[in-house]
């Protein structure tokens, strides 16, 4: 049980460190380029992973519920994996989307209540006139930006011809990147992961003389 404990420990230490140290030392939409292709963008999002959204405060409830219970399963499944003693690269997956889940519940659960708003100067921490949310209805708090390369779609491609592109356009952290990782080593590890148990057929009858 002990490396996967690391696993979710070092993802959530480096996960909430920076998102931490960006909500506390950049205003909403700043931006620090350390590469072409590498962007520290500060943005919020009250919705999914990778910037999607959640329509309205119930919506948001609804999510930050489903995160929770989704976090639970995920943990009994990954403790039942450990007692198991299942493939350790299948554990560690499970480690990696559990980690990732648990530190974007944190900031939809606990931000808003710790911190000030961003909008118009660098969030407090644990500011005298109280959050800029309640329970349950915090922001989470996304940084990495790689827009790789951009581009036109040719004109001849149906519906988007001519269309302006960019890849990769959504601004992501760290509990999104290990959520991803997870899931993309277990479908590319599946069959090593979940082998079947194939038992050839023993034969029973004798051959008649």
């Amino acid at each position: 049980m002990k490396r996967p404990l690391l696993i979710i420990l070092l993802v959530l230490v480096l996960d909430q460190a920076l998102k931490i140290y960006i909500k506390t030392h950049f205003l909403l939409g700043e931006e620090h380029r350390i590469a072409s292709w590498f962007i520290i963008h500060f943005t919020e999002n009250n919705g999914m992973a990778f910037g999607m959204k959640f329509a309205g405060q119930y919506g948001k409830i609804f999510l930050s519920v489903f995160r929770i219970i989704a976090v639970i399963l995920i943990g009994y499944y990954l403790r039942t994996l450990v007692k198991r003693r299942a493939h350790p690269g299948l554990i560690a997956s499970f480690a990696l989307i559990f980690a990732g889940a648990m530190g974007n519940i944190i900031d939809s659960a606990f931000y808003g209540v710790l911190f000030s708003d961003s909008g118009y100067e660098l969030a407090k921490f644990m500011p005298k006139e109280g959050g800029y949310a309640g329970f349950l209805h915090g922001n989470v708090v996304d940084m990495l930006y790689f827009p790789l390369f951009q581009g036109h779609f040719p004109p001849w491609l149906p519906i988007w011809g001519g269309n302006e592109f960019l890849f990769f356009p959504e601004v992501f952290n760290v509990s999104d990147s290990a959520i991803t990782v997870g899931v993309i080593i277990i479908l590319l590890f599946q069959k090593k992961f979940y082998p079947k148990n194939d038992k050839p057929e023993i034969a029973t009858a004798e051959k008649s003389e």
